[in-house]
C-alpha cells in the first residue's frame, strides 16, 4: 500500500520535471525565434542603409554630372556669342594654288599646293591637320607683295608606300617637296609635327638640308617626348588612340573642349569649327606609328648638330608643346632664337599668323 503513492510521486516529480524542462526549451527556443526575427530585421535596416548609400550616390553623381553638363553648355554658348576675327568659312578654304602629287619609290604619294615666282617657303602642317591650316599664312604672304613662291608640304598619309608610317620616313618626304620643286635658298617653315620632322631632316640630311634652305622656322615646336611636363597630352593621347577622342569631338557640347584645349587666351569657335572635321577626317589608327615616335622618341641630345639659321616661334599659353621645348630648341641649336607669343597657344598658324610670317621675313634678309 505504501508502494504506490511513492512510486506515483516520484512520476510526478520526474513528470515536473520534464515539464520544467520543456518549458525551459520553449522559452529557449522562444527566445531564439526573437533573436531570429531581430537579426533579420538588423540585416534588413544594413541593406536598407546600404541601398541608401547606393542612391545617394548615384542622386549625386547625377546632379554632379547635370552640372558639369551644363556648365559645359554655357561654356560653348559664350564661346559662340563671342566675335571670331576669322569665320569658318575663311579658315575651311584651302590655300590657293596648282596641286600637285610628288611620287616616292617606295609608292608613296604626297600632296602639296604652289603659287607665285618668288622667295620659296615650304610650309608643313602639324599632326592631323592638312594644307588647309596654312590658309591665313599663306594669302598674308601674297598679300605682302612679296611675290613668294610658297610650297605647302602635303602629307605622307595620304598615300603611304611600303616604308610606312614614321618619323625618318616622313622627314624623308620634305626632301622629295624640296628636290620636286627645286627650291633653292628656301624657307622650311614646320608646324607641331612638322616641326619634329623638320629637325629630323635637318639631322639625317644636314648636307641637303644646307644646299636647299637658307634657314627654318619652327612654330609650336618639339624634338620629340610630347607627353613630358604636359599632363593635357598625357590624357588626349591614348584618347585619340583608342577612338575614344572621335566620338567624344563629334558631341556638340564636348566635342569643342578638345580645339579649346590648343588655344590661348582668345580662343575662337570658328577655329574650333574649321578644325574639327579635319581632324575627324584623320586616320588616326593608321597614324599610330607617327604618333608614338612623337612620344617615345626623342633628339634633344642632338639639337647641337644642326647648323642652320632658325626661329623659334611659340605661344606663352601653348599647353600642347610647352614652353620647355622652345627653350631648349633656342638656346641649343646654334644660332637659333626664341619669338614669344604672348597669350597664345598651340595654333599660332591661326591665332597669331603675323608672327609667323615676320619670323619667315626676318630670314629672308
Amino acid at each position: 500500500m505504501d508502494h504506490p503513492p511513492a512510486c506515483g510521486r516520484a512520476e510526478t516529480g520526474a513528470g515536473r520535471a520534464r515539464e520544467k524542462r520543456a518549458r525551459g526549451g520553449r522559452a529557449r527556443e522562444g527566445g531564439g525565434a526573437i533573436r531570429g526575427r531581430r537579426g533579420g530585421l538588423e540585416a534588413v535596416g544594413r541593406g536598407m542603409s546600404t541601398v541608401k548609400r547606393i542612391l545617394t550616390a548615384s542622386l549625386g553623381a547625377s546632379v554632379v554630372a547635370g552640372i558639369v553638363h551644363a556648365a559645359a553648355r554655357a561654356k560653348v554658348a559664350r564661346l559662340r556669342a563671342q566675335p571670331d576675327r576669322y569665320s569658318v568659312e575663311e579658315l575651311s578654304k584651302e590655300p590657293t594654288g596648282a596641286e600637285t602629287f610628288v611620287e616616292r619609290p617606295d609608292g608613296t604619294r604626297l600632296r602639296a599646293i604652289s603659287a607665285g615666282e618668288g622667295f620659296p617657303v615650304v610650309l608643313a602642317h602639324g599632326y592631323g591637320c592638312t594644307l588647309l591650316e596654312w590658309n591665313i599664312v599663306w594669302d598674308l604672304l601674297i598679300s605682302a607683295g612679296a611675290r613668294d613662291r610658297l610650297r605647302s608640304a602635303g602629307a605622307r598619309a595620304l598615300d603611304p608606300g611600303s616604308d610606312g608610317i614614321g618619323a625618318a620616313q616622313m622627314a624623308g618626304d620634305y626632301w622629295a617637296i624640296l628636290e620636286h620643286f627645286d627650291v633653292r635658298d628656301g624657307i622650311l617653315v614646320g608646324h607641331s609635327m612638322g616641326t619634329f620632322l623638320s629637325i629630323v631632316f635637318l639631322l639625317f640630311q644636314p648636307g641637303f638640308a644646307a644646299e636647299r634652305l637658307r634657314g627654318t622656322v619652327l612654330v609650336s615646336p618639339t624634338a620629340g617626348e610630347i607627353t613630358r611636363g604636359a599632363p593635357q597630352n598625357k590624357l588626349q593621347l591614348p584618347l585619340i588612340q583608342s577612338g575614344v577622342m572621335t566620338r567624344i569631338m563629334q558631341s556638340e557640347t564636348y566635342g569643342p573642349f578638345f580645339g579649346l584645349s590648343l588655344m590661348g587666351d582668345e580662343p575662337s569657335m570658328a577655329m574650333i569649327d574649321a578644325f574639327n572635321p579635319v581632324f575627324l577626317a584623320q586616320d588616326h589608327q593608321r597614324l599610330l606609328p607617327i604618333m608614338i615616335a612623337l612620344q617615345e622618341e626623342s633628339y634633344y641630345s642632338r639639337l647641337g648638330e644642326i647648323r642652320m639659321p632658325l626661329v623659334v616661334v611659340c605661344g606663352d599659353k601653348d599647353k600642347t608643346t610647352p614652353a620647355w621645348h622652345s627653350e631648349r630648341l633656342g638656346s641649343e641649336i646654334p644660332g637659333a632664337r626664341n619669338v614669344w607669343v604672348p597669350g597664345k597657344g598651340h595654333l599660332l598658324n591661326w591665332e597669331a599668323p603675323e608672327a609667323i610670317v615676320e619670323a619667315i621675313q626676318s630670314l629672308r634678309g
